[in-house]
């Protein structure tokens, strides 16, 4: 039983500095060399405890990437990565949401100082860094063709 208080007291140490995901927590907890089956029965507890919460790490973490400058897809790809499934995924992001018409704005007014293209190959460029940071096509081409 000891084996399970520690490996509960190393998962909580983990959530206390950030939310993580229950993938994320396995992953770090395996890789100190605990068993996959206490693993599982110490997350299964904090998740009843509510110390682990999908939709409060989701929200936290759309929360801070978008103030990063990143976008829906990128955001999307990495809580896919992180374990998250799809539904809970789709659920919080609004990918066609216009708050990401703003975001994307900002993150483009930073980067390029509100100076439009020029000409294809800067364009390319611009969409390209946009593309990167995961804002969808739509998003990108509402920065070329509205006219604030």
């Amino acid at each position: 039983m000891t084996s399970l208080n520690t490996i509960r007291r190393a998962a909580l140490d983990l959530l206390a500095r950030r939310e993580h995901s229950t993938a994320e927590l396995s992953a770090k907890l395996l890789a100190k060399g605990w068993l996959a089956e206490e693993i599982e029965l110490v997350l299964t507890k904090l998740i009843e405890e509510d110390l682990i919460n999908h939709k409060r790490f989701i929200e936290h973490f759309i929360h801070y990437k978008s103030s990063k400058g990143f976008g829906p897809l990128r955001i999307q790809a990495e809580l896919h990565h992180k374990g998250i499934p799809e539904e809970l995924i789709e659920h919080h992001i609004k990918i066609t949401d216009n708050a990401w018409l703003i975001e994307v704005r900002r993150v483009w007014q930073k980067r390029f100082k509100n100076h439009l293209p020029q000409d294809h190959r800067s364009r390319a460029q611009q969409m390209r860094f946009l593309h990167y940071r995961g804002f969808t096509s739509e998003q990108i081409n509402h920065i070329f063709h509205s006219d604030d």
